[in-house]
């Protein structure tokens, strides 16, 4: 029997689709956006779910209007849309005649047709939503050494962290990034040469969680440095790269201005650099920006709402993640270490921001704090605490 592991998307989509017409749920390949689709319209009555990367589904809206409209007191779910991405402009007309909420639930990878379809054709009568991996709440990773190190080692696609061992979970992963590089990049309608941005991936790889130099980059692959920042726009939008802003704040100081890149899955990080397992990565020099890398996605997801960003000025003081939101700016330093220690320009920047709170999140048993603002936490528990 298949694992379903609940996700914490459920609810918020099961709660848009009340107050939506059409709800998007977007988000990278074999992320689990179909397995949580069919989760959600289970308990409808007459919901249909239509995959169009089936034949036979795809035949089935040679008339959509006429389909629709057998089906117009139900739910319909269409899951990989931008194979049909005609069907925009009749959904807006059949939204509008029915003028009711929970009409439609759209699933697909993200690509420019996508995207620019739903904006112009249903603006205001969509609402969109990202699935990511599995995070560290879902799967209850803060809870044992080992359930931790298997997701930090294997990342939260469903497939790669649910393997029966970590040689299988590696497996999918590479298999994933093949088919990434050799199929998904062209079907998402991104002009771009599959060599060039696995090199470029790989490259990206090797400096995750460091600041972009988008020049010495296209210079080591031959590449212009705008055509990098090209296909760094590819990779952050098919969720595979994300690229941090650093915090533009207040302050009477230099800042760094060149964003960092992370590499949004810890699995897929670590089979880029051929990583196969917790041993391996205890030896490789990305550790600690691995750490950070997925403490930091973890985070990033958790509080959407927040504006975010890394500060860090050119004599120094920084703090890996700062976020915003209101009254209330709290920073962030992650310490891949059961001991973890800070340095003075960790300090300085507490001083800098005027922050509310601040945290160092480590792989350890349990919080403490070091000062009266600065509280040392596992990442699960920090999940916990900022959120409440």
């Amino acid at each position: 029997m298949k694992q379903y592991i609940r996700r914490t998307l459920q609810k918020v989509a099961e709660e848009y689709l009340q107050a939506f017409p059409a709800v998007a749920i977007l988000g990278p390949r074999q992320v689990g956006k179909s397995t949580l689709a069919k989760q959600i319209i289970a308990v409808m009555e007459h919901a249909v779910y239509l995959d169009l990367e089936r034949p036979s589904d795809l035949e089935k809206l040679r008339d959509p209007e006429m389909y629709f409209e057998l089906h117009r007191d139900a739910m319909v779910c269409l899951d990989e849309i931008r194979r049909k991405p005609e069907l925009f402009t009749v959904l807006r007309s059949i939204i509008d005649a029915r003028e009711r909420n929970g009409q439609f639930l759209i699933l697909g990878s993200a690509s420019p047709d996508l995207i620019r379809q739903t904006s112009e054709s249903l603006a205001g009568r969509i609402a969109f939503l990202e699935l990511a991996p599995f995070s560290i709440d879902e799967i209850h990773a803060d809870r044992d050494q080992e359930t931790l190190f298997r997701y930090w080692n294997r990342g939260g696609f469903p497939r790669s962290y649910l393997a029966p061992s970590d040689a299988l979970s590696l497996a999918w992963r590479e298999n994933f990034i093949r088919t990434f590089l050799e199929r998904d990049i062209a079907q998402l309608g991104f002009p771009a040469a599959a060599n060039t941005v696995q090199r470029l991936w790989q490259m990206c790889a090797h400096q995750h969680g460091q600041l972009l130099n988008a020049a010495a980059i296209g210079k080591a692959l031959g590449i212009t440095h705008t055509t990098v920042r090209k296909y760094l726009d590819l990779l952050a939008q098919t969720f595979m790269l994300r690229v941090l802003p650093p915090f533009m704040a207040n302050v009477k100081k230099r800042l760094v201005k060149s964003p960092k890149l992370y590499l949004r899955d810890s699995g897929i990080l670590h089979a880029l650099l051929r990583i196969h397992d917790m041993d391996a990565l205890f030896g490789h020099p990305v550790f600690g920006a691995s750490w950070e890398g997925m403490a930091l996605e973890n985070g990033l997801q958790k509080f959407s709402q927040w504006q975010a960003g890394f500060y860090r000025t050119a004599a120094g003081t920084e703090m890996d993640l700062v976020l915003e939101r209101g009254t209330q700016r709290i920073g962030i330093e992650f310490k891949a270490s059961r001991a973890p220690k800070v340095l003075r320009g960790f300090w300085n920047a507490l001083d800098d921001l005027n922050l509310t709170h601040a945290y160092i999140v480590a792989p350890v048993q349990e919080s403490y704090p070091i000062h009266e603002k600065v509280h040392v936490m596992a990442l699960g528990d920090f999940l916990r605490e900022v959120s409440n």
